[in-house]
């Protein structure tokens, strides 16, 4: 089994390209705007669809015949945009952009790009008003109900190093909105009594695409049962926890009850062809079979499928999301302790069952808050050791069934190297106005668990659940 960081390793994002004209512009900067998009996208690994150059006007958009064109190119490429790129060389035909994305019939992300002009370029012969033209684009997609995105910047050149963050920003903000479309995940066991946190609505999840498949602990704990351990499937799952993480100090007859759970759960997850899990455990799982169930979510975490504690499926919707903005695998921890007397610090933990490219260093062991009441030899199975010190990016969703809508907040921080000695899988967190941020958890009744990532994917996060999925969603700074 090979473990990869990069779990998203999907398809190359691919955008549609509109290259917005006007006929009293110079119609140079609409032939210079669509060889730069192309070129820029090219070099950065993204894949495009656009007019040919010859099909209109430099392959550019402005009367209604050239938007049916591009409407008809981009129906028939639908199952390959990802997102549309809307470039404004020079201050463009609003109508023609909004009748090409209207006509088009494709609900995907929609970003707008602006060219600057220049001072010494402001006469008719290189004169943009793009500046403006954007306005009305904006303004015309509104009236038409087509949600999109802006750069940070509201002019900005394709071949700046700001428009790469922009460009960075959108496509993860494009994997998020299309990765939800149809994600599907499963709840291994019921929500243990204590955790009234994770209490959730299946049918708001349903009606923004997001289905969960149930099954009992019970039928799990049965299939593992049944296997035995000459089994191939068993010794692969025996041989793949080994060569995970250092398990010399684990009891080989709880190896092999690991092994076990894993290649049951494994089967379960094909069979529903799920992207994520969320898993009973505190302590029906160490009362019932004797183990914890953490290195197994550790391990489907760092190969793409997220796997959450105590039925917690908010969360997990939380670490997929993160997953696919980030590209990376994501962890789901505790807001757990004060750091010192810092306000802007505090400690994240779980017992743990974070992905192995979040440590410094990992070995298996036993779940040591537990241990005293269950017994320390039906606790093992825990992935400890300390976060590496890095960005990330934090996410927690929920259900408002008062409501009916999703909420949540988005933000971002830093791991840190701060001094810690203690136990299962952990970090101090840096992030700016932390007070401020508890304060909104707590006064809006968040849940204690956190959904992490080790990148810097807030902003495009946000945008998309907010602006395209219609959640409401609190951006912290």
């Amino acid at each position: 089994m090979t473990y990869n960081r990069k779990v998203n390793s999907m398809k190359k994002t691919t955008f549609g390209v509109i290259v917005g004209n006007r006929g009293f512009f110079p119609d140079v900067l609409a032939q210079q705007g669509r060889e730069y998009i192309i070129d820029v996208l090219q070099k950065n690994n993204y894949d495009w669809v656009a007019l040919e150059a010859d099909a209109t006007k430099f392959g550019a958009v402005e009367t209604l015949a050239e938007a049916k064109l591009c409407a008809k190119l981009f129906a028939h490429r639908a199952n390959d945009i990802d997102g549309i790129i809307v470039t404004l060389p020079n201050f463009g035909d609003e109508k023609g952009v909004m009748e090409a994305i209207k006509l088009s019939g494709l609900k995907v992300p929609v970003l707008i790009q602006a060219e600057p002009d220049e001072p010494e370029k402001m006469l008719m012969g290189h004169r943009r008003d793009s500046f403006c033209g954007k306005i009305c684009a904006c303004n015309n997609l509104m009236q038409a109900g087509i949600n999109f995105s802006l750069t940070d910047s509201h002019t900005v050149s394709v071949n700046s190093e700001e428009f790469l963050h922009d460009l960075e920003n959108f496509a993860a903000t494009c994997r998020v909105v299309n990765g939800l479309k149809n994600a599907r995940f499963g709840a291994i066991g019921a929500r243990p009594g204590a955790f009234n946190t994770v209490r959730y609505s299946e049918k708001l999840l349903e009606l923004s695409g997001i289905s969960v498949e149930t099954v009992d602990l019970s039928e799990i704990l049965g299939q593992a049962e049944r296997f035995k351990e000459s089994e191939k499937v068993i010794q692969d799952k025996l041989l793949e926890i080994m060569e995970y993480t250092d398990t010399g100090a684990v009891p080989k007859d709880a190896l092999m009850r690991l092994a076990k759970f894993g290649a049951a759960v494994d089967r379960w997850v094909a069979e529903w062809e799920l992207d994520g899990t969320a898993i009973q455990c505190w302590t029906s799982l160490q009362e019932n079979f004797g183990i914890c169930s953490c290195a197994q979510m550790s391990m489907m975490g760092e190969l793409g499928k997220p796997s959450a504690c105590e039925v917690d499926i908010m969360g997990l919707v939380g670490m997929y999301i993160l997953q696919l903005a980030g590209g990376s695998p994501s962890a789901l921890l505790d807001w757990n302790n004060n750091y010192q007397d810092d306000p802007d610090k505090c400690v994240c933990f779980h017992c743990s069952n974070l992905p192995r490219s979040f440590f410094k260093d990992m070995k298996m062991d036993y779940q040591e808050i537990i241990a005293g009441s269950v017994g320390k030899e039906n606790t093992w199975g825990t992935v400890v050791g300390r976060i590496k010190p890095s960005p990330m990016t934090f996410c927690r969703l929920t259900t408002n069934d008062a409501s009916g809508v999703i909420q949540g907040y988005v933000g971002q921080g830093e791991f840190t190297d701060d001094p810690l000695d203690t136990f299962g899988g952990y970090g101090v967190a840096r992030i700016d106005n932390l007070q401020a941020l508890l304060e909104f958890v707590c006064m809006n009744g968040f849940e204690h668990h956190v959904p992490v990532n080790l990148s810097e994917k807030a902003e495009a996060v946000a945008d998309a659940l907010e602006n395209y999925l219609g959640w409401e969603i609190y951006r912290h700074i």
